[in-house]
C-alpha cells in the first residue's frame, strides 16, 4: 500500500534479448531486502499501463523505444496493491545504472535460471509470462487483446 493509505498500482516489464533473456535489476532499495527485479514501477495518473512501462524502462535502465504489451494483471490477495505485467522485446539499448539508490546492477538471465530472491510483483510477471501458477499471495487475470 502507498503512504497515502491508497493502493499501490504498478507495471512490470519484461525485456526479452533475441537469445530468450530477460533483464533483471538488482534492486536495492532503502527499507527493503535486496531482490531481483524487472523494470517497472507506479503508474502515474493518466498513463496507460503500456506508457508506465516503456517510461519506468528509460528511467531505471535508459531502455527507450520498447512497445511494450500488457499480458497479465496481478492482484495482491495479501495487502493491497494491483501489477499490470507487460513483455516487450529488448530494442539493442545497453542498460545502464541510472537510479543508484534502487538499482546497484542490470543483467540478462536465462527465464529458466533466474536469481533470487525475486521482488514479489516481478516474480508473479514472469511465473505468469512462463505459463507458471502465480506465487502465493497473487491472484492472475490474463489479458487478451
Amino acid at each position: 500500500m502507498a503512504d497515502n493509505g491508497r493502493p499501490v498500482t504498478g507495471v512490470g516489464l519484461i525485456l526479452v534479448d533475441p537469445g530468450g533473456r530477460v533483464l533483471l535489476g538488482h534492486r536495492i532499495t532503502a527499507g527493503e531486502a535486496p531482490s531481483w527485479s524487472l523494470p517497472g514501477g507506479h503508474v502515474e495518473a493518466g498513463e496507460t499501463w503500456e506508457q508506465a512501462a516503456a517510461r519506468e524502462a528509460a528511467e531505471e535502465a535508459g531502455i527507450e523505444g520498447t512497445a511494450p504489451a500488457v499480458f497479465a494483471v496481478g492482484v495482491r490477495t495479501r495487502g493491497s496493491g494491483v501489477t499490470a505485467a507487460a513483455v516487450a522485446e529488448w530494442p539493442g539499448t545497453p542498460p545502464r545504472l541510472l537510479e543508484p539508490h534502487a538499482f546497484d546492477a542490470w543483467t540478462w538471465c536465462d527465464p529458466d535460471d533466474l536469481p533470487g530472491p525475486l521482488y514479489e510483483p516481478s516474480a508473479m510477471a514472469l511465473a505468469t509470462w512462463r505459463g507458471r501458477p502465480a506465487p502465493d499471495g497473487w491472484r492472475v487475470y490474463r489479458v487478451t487483446a
